[in-house]
């Protein structure tokens, strides 16, 4: 970054930073993979257990990113550590792939999620993409406006998530009752397996929290603490929720309806409940769409000031000291996609991507500790803990590549075509860093 340029702002706190990891990892999903994951392991203790051995992988990532936020609390989080740890390559490609699926896809997903949902509260006269655009546009300018407004919408819609999630577990587990007659067949140790794939993706996203390292007021004390605090509460909450559908419906029932929530306050509550529950769902998205409108701009800005993407990425507004044209860049590609309605089919490329990428981050720690580089936090159960989390990530990986070997390539494909970019931004980069002391002391 230039000299006497305006840098970001450290506003953000433990509470906030904490609603930030809770934030990116409860969306819309929660509503729904409780049915995939019954239908995949059937009986109802293999039904809980996954979503407990899938927390369990979760903690274990939350405690490597925990132990690198420490030892690097810079700006762009995951990207940074692969930069300073693999290569400028690698990093490069991460932020190339969040930018053009992983982010922006899974945002546009929930955007459309959303407005589905917001318009059977609200019946408007605009088509789904066109409000999910209203809404992503919206969620845009109040991040704009600084990174305490920002976090403090995040914060907010995160605790209307979890008094929704919480109004669903108590109708579930209080007033439920009747599942017991529909309990299920037996399930196996196979299925448990193909059970973890969905709940590991209900998972993901505490990584997220990372990116915004370099705003908040004391990131090797906090981010740590975060990330632990909010895995953990989202575990709870995840497992509840899955109680509370059991409960309710029964294994049997919960695998064959395609809207578990819905199903549970319905049955309870009737039309009233099938309202509240639409509600808190379309809050829920609303709430991780603001959640990634935060965070993720923070890659692409680090991309620009490390000269290898466009240089006016990385300007900071002067009065509200965020990267707006990193958070304006990101919107508009959401709002793209949304219109487009192309976003299902890129969704689909997402998932072995985002996995390898945290096998790669989690890697990162083997370098930093050869390094001497240690922060404040240390993995506990190195380095077979982290060496199974990596094990985990491969798994899923292959999983899915065999499962949906089309999209999968297609993904890697699109990961890939950022190599020849990265090349020539380097190569821009090492032209403008040559040239500019010549012209320095040449004539005026």
């Amino acid at each position: 970054m230039p000299d006497g340029a305006p840098a970001l702002a450290r506003r953000i706190g433990p509470f906030d930073a904490t609603m930030i990891v809770m934030g990116g990892i409860v969306g819309s999903g929660i509503f729904v993979t409780p049915a995939i994951v019954a239908r995949a392991a059937h009986s109802p203790v293999l039904i809980v257990a996954a979503w407990l051995v899938g927390g369990t992988a979760a903690l274990l990532g939350a405690f490597i990113y925990a132990e690198l936020s420490s030892a690097r609390p810079e700006v762009g989080g995951q990207y940074a550590y692969l930069r300073e740890a693999m290569h400028p390559l690698v990093a490069f490609l991460y932020g190339w792939a969040l930018l053009l699926v992983i982010e922006t896809g899974g945002m546009a997903a929930t955007a459309i999620t959303f407005a589905r949902y917001f318009r059977e509260l609200v019946p408007l006269a605009l088509s789904d993409g066109a409000l999910a655009a209203v809404a992503m546009a919206l969620l845009t300018a109040i991040n704009c406006f600084g990174v305490r407004a920002g976090s403090s919408a995040q914060s907010a819609l995160m605790i209307i998530k979890i008094c929704a999630l919480a109004a669903l577990i108590a109708t579930g587990l209080l007033f439920g009752g009747g599942g017991a007659t529909s309990r299920g067949s037996g399930g196996s140790i196979a299925g448990l397996g193909a059970a973890l794939v969905p709940v590991l993706f209900a998972y993901g996203g505490w990584q997220t929290s990372c990116f915004v390292a370099g705003e908040m007021r004391d990131p090797r004390r906090d981010l740590p603490r975060a990330l632990l605090a909010g895995v953990a509460g989202v575990i709870v909450l995840y497992t509840l929720v899955a109680l509370a559908c059991l409960h309710t419906l029964g294994a049997a029932d919960l695998a064959r309806t395609g809207v578990p929530a819905l199903d549970v306050m319905t049955r309870v509550l009737g039309r009233r409940g099938a309202v509240a529950i639409s509600a808190g769902i379309a809050v829920s998205t609303l709430g991780f769409l603001s959640q990634s409108i935060l965070t993720a701009p923070r890659v692409y800005f680090a991309m620009a000031d490390d000269r290898l993407f466009f240089r006016a990425v990385a300007h900071v507004h002067p009065r509200t000291r965020v990267p707006v044209v990193a958070i304006v860049l990101q919107g508009v590609l959401t709002i793209v996609i949304a219109l487009s309605g192309t976003f299902e089919v890129i969704l689909n490329y997402v998932v072995s991507i985002d996995f390898v990428f945290f096998a790669l981050t989690a890697a990162c720690i083997f370098v930093f500790r050869r390094r001497g580089a240690r922060g404040s936090f240390s993995m506990p159960g190195y380095p077979i803990t982290t060496i199974a989390f990596i094990c985990v990530c491969a798994a899923v990986v292959v999983s899915t590549f065999r499962a949906d070997p089309a999209h999968s390539i297609a993904g890697l494909a699109i990961t890939l075509a950022g190599i020849p970019v990265y090349l020539l931004w380097r190569a821009r980069a090492a032209r403008d860093a040559t040239s500019t002391p010549r012209e320095q002391s040449a004539p005026p």
